[in-house]
């Protein structure tokens, strides 16, 4: 039987963020195939928006990239208005990155982690 436990997507994946406007681009980029496929079934546009919501975000559209291994999600009305109109501190969107790959929780196995992740105690303990 193969153990999984819950971890925050940050143990298979990294990030990247990006803005136009009052849209915010969050991609999640996984370190192997097994962390891939993983993702894909279960990092979805409703968990996504939910993270989200309480910045005003509105609509999550989400779009694999699977050469990459990757997902990006385009997520409205999650800048406090752009750039120019915001009193965020972060009016680009720079931190929703961290902010994801902290709070997206998912079942993960050990064949999804990278080879150096420090979460391989976890799974080697009773």
């Amino acid at each position: 039987m193969v153990k999984v436990i819950e971890l925050p997507v940050h143990s298979i994946a990294h990030s990247r963020a990006g803005d136009k406007g009052d849209v915010s681009n969050v991609s999640l980029i996984t370190y192997n195939k097994n962390g891939w496929e993983n993702i894909k079934v279960n990092a979805t546009e409703s968990k996504v928006l939910e993270i989200f919501k309480h910045l005003g975000a509105t609509n999550v559209t989400r779009y694999e990239l699977p050469n990459l291994m990757a997902l990006n999600f385009v997520i409205e009305n999650a800048l406090g208005g752009g750039v120019n109109s915001s009193l965020r501190l972060d009016r680009h969107g720079k931190t929703l990155s961290s902010y994801l790959l902290y709070h997206l929780k998912l079942k993960v196995s050990l064949n999804m982690l990278p080879d150096n992740s420090p979460y391989r105690i976890k799974f080697n303990r009773g």
